[in-house]
C-alpha cells in the first residue's frame, strides 16, 4: 500500500510516481504473489491539485503494467468531486 503525503502539487509529482514505483519493484523483488491488489491511501492528503489526479492515473497504469489491479481508498471528497469535474472518476476505482 503506499500512503499518498499531505500535498500533492506539481512539485509532489516526481516523489510520489518513484515512490509508487519502487512499491510496485519491491513487491516484484520479493515475489509477492499475495500483492496482486495495489492500494493508494489518500486518508492523509490534505492539500493538492489536479496534479493528484495525474499521479493517480499514472500509479494505476504503472499497477497495470505490472499485472496488478490498483485501487485507490479514502480519498478526500474534494479529490473525488475534482476527478467528477474532469471526466476521470470512472477511472479510479475505490476499495
Amino acid at each position: 500500500m503506499l500512503l499518498l503525503p499531505p500535498v500533492i502539487t506539481h512539485a509532489e509529482v516526481p516523489h510520489v510516481l518513484r515512490l509508487f514505483r519502487e512499491t510496485l519493484e519491491q513487491a516484484a523483488a520479493q515475489g509477492d504473489t499475495q500483492a496482486a491488489m495495489l492500494t493508494v491511501d489518500g486518508s492523509d492528503l490534505k492539500q493538492f491539485d489536479s496534479s493528484a489526479l495525474a499521479v493517480l492515473l499514472e500509479c494505476q497504469r504503472m499497477a497495470r503494467v505490472s499485472g496488478r489491479a490498483f485501487s485507490v481508498q479514502a480519498l478526500p471528497p474534494k479529490l473525488t468531486e475534482l476527478a467528477r469535474l474532469y471526466g476521470v472518476d470512472g477511472l479510479l476505482q475505490s476499495a
